[in-house]
């Protein structure tokens, strides 16, 4: 059984923000199986660059999807995602400092993350989006 698993609750677009989405819970489990293994370390740096590069697009294109469609709360939105891009750079920070635990702190921050993320403020935006377009692409 995988961490930190995709659920149905969890969709928002059926489209390239759920695809951004499933590709970070990817991300999460291979640094939770390392860590896991005992090899959180060897791999905290490629996942933690990753988590990084693709964070910042998805939440370009998150809010970009935002704006296109004039979602009322893109302001509170790119708050919430700022502050988690620097949780992630807080974690970098320690993990360029040499702190031992960045990887299981990872791991844990980016599956709240997403798991709250996902099921509370994407969700404001999946309502937003059913009752602007609703169709089969939006549930």
């Amino acid at each position: 059984m995988a961490y930190f698993e995709w659920a149905d609750d969890m969709v928002i677009d059926n489209g390239v923000i759920d695809a951004d989405h499933r590709q970070m819970v990817t991300l999460v489990n291979q640094l939770h199986t390392a860590t896991s293994e005992g090899q959180g370390q060897e791999i905290v740096d490629h996942v933690l660059q990753e988590v990084l590069k693709y964070t910042i697009e998805h939440l370009r294109r998150e809010e970009s999807l935002m704006a296109s469609v004039n979602f009322p709360n893109l302001a509170g939105h790119k708050v919430g995602h700022q502050k988690f891009i620097e949780r992630l750079d807080i974690l970098r920070a320690k993990y360029e400092s040499g702190s031992m635990t960045v990887a299981s702190q990872l791991s844990t921050v980016l599956r709240d993350w997403l798991s709250l993320h996902i099921r509370r403020d994407d969700k404001e935006l999946r309502k937003f989006l059913k009752h602007q377009a609703p169709g089969p692409s939006v549930h």
